[in-house]
């Protein structure tokens, strides 16, 4: 419940007295979306898994976010908040641990999970202070949206653009919302594999990026990243593009330098990986591709659950594994050009090699050590997508997403995602 009252605006879900010259801004720009996601998740391991041979679980979700606008005034203040419903539709012991749905004391999946996350915002031109749930999308701190219901963070987040052509991201967070939880929690890191120990926990992360636009076409980006007593990482980004033709060429370049971090409770990291992409846009066309490898003692660290920020992630594997190569190639069209508004389709293909299984747990890695060979991976993955454009059933989607993975050193694994969804803006 909001309520006013004589020069300020309470809000009781938080405790704060919010002053207010006016209140119009806070109310009249505020927004809304209900989003309801029904998900399929199939993961089948094929003859490789000597335990769970597969993931199948089938749930439907449910995600409300309410923007509101700012006070008026120099400070400006104001409220968002994410609301977060899963429902159990179809599982059972043996095929849980999809991320779908959270994995009880007797191996069950919970019937139902539920989260309410406020954020508290403050703005000062255009600097802006959230604290409270996040949901960033940085190179070292991407929250991730490919399950029934996104991961977010709980911490302080500044973001600044007043000095022009540059951002400048600077952020503190404590806890985390897996995807399949409804608790904030301490964050870990993945284990890839066996290489790091998924179970060390972190009493938080600290932040610094900065991103600056040189011209139109040119974006320098440097960021930092803290894991409390378990790693340090620094990224380098260049993305540059450049018409050529009736069509755009545009390339990106992603470096991330990674060490130790205090205690560095979960293992050994020494990590360096360059990660590349080129492409060329022309009308519904898109063809990109590139070259990664990742040197050092271990594997590419990131936080469990979250997104790597390297383009060779897939489906089912990130191509991040100690001293891995990787080549990457991707085909995207829109099928507006031929008068299907709202279908698009995406490919891609990627292939690892060089791994050295030396940190790797499991019986096809102590095989490769015994031969001293290397390890290899590829995947294969489709994605169709069909949104509605108009009418009274407009930002209803389907989209299916199909992935083929095989591995000398993990289990290989056919996955499929069916994904209904609707969205509703108030």
């Amino acid at each position: 419940m909001i309520r006013t009252c004589s020069g300020t605006l309470f809000v009781p879900l938080l405790g704060l007295a919010i002053p207010c010259v006016s209140q119009a801004d806070f109310l009249s720009d505020s927004k809304g979306t209900l989003e309801a996601r029904n998900f399929y998740f199939s993961r089948d391991f094929r003859s490789d898994a000597s335990a769970q041979s597969k993931r199948e679980e089938w749930a439907q979700g449910f995600i409300l976010r309410t923007q509101s606008g700012y006070t008026e005034g120099t400070v400006g203040f104001g409220l968002d908040a994410i609301a977060m419903l899963g429902s159990k539709l179809d599982s059972s012991p043996d095929r849980t641990s999809t991320g779908l749905l959270p994995k009880q004391g007797d191996g069950r999946a919970a019937d139902e999970f539920s989260t309410l996350a406020p954020t508290a915002k403050v703005k000062i031109s255009a600097t802006e202070l959230k604290v409270g749930a996040l949901t960033p999308t940085f190179p070292l701190l991407a929250a991730n949206f490919s399950r029934l219901v996104p991961q977010a963070f709980d911490g302080a987040l500044l973001t600044s653009s007043d000095i022009e052509n540059l951002s400048v991201s600077v952020g503190r967070i404590e806890k985390v919302k897996a995807r399949d939880s409804s608790n904030f929690e301490d964050m870990t890191i993945t284990s890839m594999s066996g290489a790091f120990s998924g179970s060390a926990s972190s009493n938080g992360m600290d932040y610094l990026g900065l991103d600056y636009k040189l011209g139109s076409r040119l974006i320098l980006s440097a960021h930092h990243a803290t894991l409390d007593d378990i790693y340090r990482k620094n990224y380098l980004g260049l993305q540059y593009s450049l018409p050529i033709g009736s069509g755009r060429a545009f390339t990106e370049i992603r470096y991330f330098d990674a060490g130790n971090e205090g205690r560095a409770i979960a293992g050994n990291v020494d990590n360096r990986t360059l990660s590349t992409n080129l492409g060329y846009k022309l009308g519904p066309h898109t063809i990109s591709g590139g070259y990664q490898k990742s040197r050092g003692a271990s594997a590419y660290p990131y936080l469990a659950g979250s997104d790597t920020y390297l383009f060779s992630e897939m489906l089912v594997s990130t191509f991040g594994m100690e001293n891995e190569r990787a080549w990457h190639a991707r085909y995207d069209l829109d099928f507006v050009a031929f008068g299907i508004p709202g279908l698009t389709f995406t490919a891609r293909y990627v292939r690892g090699d060089q791994i050295d299984p030396e940190q790797v747990s499991g019986r096809k890695a102590a095989n490769l050590r015994r031969s001293n060979d290397d390890g290899t991976e590829w995947e294969r993955s489709t994605d169709i997508t069909y949104i509605v454009q108009s009418g009274p059933l407009k930002d209803f989607s389907i989209r299916w997403r199909n992935a083929t993975y095989r591995s000398t050193y993990t289990n290989s694994a056919d996955e499929n995602r069916l994904i209904v969804s609707y969205l509703f803006n108030f």
